[in-house]
């Protein structure tokens, strides 16, 4: 009879396993790492809930519920995406949807602000970096899933909500209101200041490494004489594609490391290096970084300096240095999680630490400087210009 409970107990823990990890039989039987007594506890737990709690609750919402607190209980950046929250991704990674146009993470139980988006409600209502958002109408985000408020921030173009926000050197709580619009990545802009290039890219996609590059050529078409030199503004772009990241970084390098990923498993540890081509030829480059400068932002930045191609102007950036891949399940949900670290090619780990600039200078949103609109109060470009200026060659 013991013997019969005993097996009875082990075939559940290993039903338990396979419903919530998808691990064959096979596997755990040979995997000594699983931990049998922690299984045995999660089969208590779930029976006295089942049992005793006030509500009657549906099997696969427990399970949910367990994953969830396990993969969220890891980082920021982790979760399981329920097959709702899997399509709400898709959604946003297609670059168009009814929104306010910022990026979030979590932060201690806070709705963070990584940046808002160029051209869209929250930059033009004036949400920022940094921000920590705790209600979004009349509900609290504090605690909530990041999935779950995305939900009560998306909504159909047109219509307005209320923001709650805290800041930093603020005592009480900003309210700001929005009114939601279909967000589309603007990509990239351009402009010429006295010879030299001007290229604010606010995402990396994808294609942005070829679109730099014919953004970069349509500058020199532009300018009566040659350029002399780039200013990459990478403020508030808090990242995307890595591929995109290393594409741009090595259209400035002839050679030389660009960024390694670590992990614990064999595909998460890589490399990757330039090839023979810059550009610019050598030309002059300052990168522009900022608190909301986030992930692939910080891939571009980190190479350039590390590699002495470019000067790093503005605040420090966000310190994001994870690498998430996205795995779907096989019933329609998703796990995304924290697989590797990126590190700069001097081995610096800037996760939560960031890229500190070579020039800092904090924005003054009022200071008044001599560039054309919508320039004219971007103290942080012009000091930008300047310190290009200072570092191109001097005619002999």
């Amino acid at each position: 009879m013991n013997n019969t409970l005993k097996n009875l107990k082990e075939a559940l823990f290993a039903m338990i396993l396979v419903v919530m990890c998808s691990i064959p039989m096979t596997m755990l039987k040979a995997d000594k790492t699983v931990p049998a007594e922690n299984i045995e506890q999660f089969v208590d737990v779930f029976k006295r809930i089942k049992e005793q709690y006030v509500d009657k609750i549906d099997d696969e919402e427990l399970f949910k519920a367990a994953i969830k607190g396990m993969v969220s209980g890891l980082d920021p950046h982790s979760a399981f995406l329920s097959n709702d929250d899997f399509n709400e991704l898709k959604i946003g990674t297609t670059g168009k949807f009814g929104g306010l146009g910022i990026e979030i993470t979590t932060e201690d139980g806070y709705v963070k602000v990584i940046t808002p988006i160029d051209d869209t409600p929250a930059q033009r209502a004036g949400i920022l970096a940094g921000d920590l958002i705790v209600k979004v109408g009349e509900t609290s985000v504090k605690g909530m899933e990041i999935g779950d408020a995305v939900k009560l921030m998306r909504g159909e173009p047109g219509t307005k909500i209320q923001i709650t926000v805290l800041r930093k050197k603020l005592d009480e709580p900003l309210v700001i209101d929005i009114t939601r619009q279909i967000i589309v990545s603007k990509g990239i802009k351009y402009k010429i200041f006295d010879n030299i290039g001007y290229v604010r890219l606010s995402s990396f996609q994808s294609n942005s490494t070829n679109d730099l590059k014919s953004t970069i050529y349509k500058l020199k078409k532009l300018s009566d004489k040659p350029i002399d030199g780039l200013v990459l503004d990478l403020r508030n772009n808090p990242g995307g594609v890595l591929g995109a990241a290393v594409g741009i970084t090595d259209l400035f390098l002839q050679e030389g490391k660009i960024v390694y990923t670590n992990g614990r498993t064999i595909n998460s540890k890589l490399e990757y290096f330039a090839t023979p081509q810059d550009i610019l030829n050598g030309l002059p480059i300052v990168v522009m970084v900022n608190g909301g400068s986030a992930s692939a932002s910080e891939i571009v930045a980190g190479a350039l300096q590390d590699s002495k191609r470019a000067k790093i102007v503005g605040t420090k950036s966000y310190g994001k240095a994870s690498v998430q891949t996205i795995q779907e399940l096989s019933d329609g949900s998703a796990l995304k999680l924290t697989t590797a670290r990126y590190y700069t090619p001097l081995g610096r780990d800037i996760h939560k630490q960031g890229i500190v600039p070579d020039v800092i200078i904090e924005y003054e949103k009022d200071k008044l400087v001599a560039l054309p609109e919508p320039y004219e109060k971007d103290n942080q470009l012009i000091k930008a210009i300047e310190v290009l200026s200072e570092m191109k060659p001097k005619e002999s």
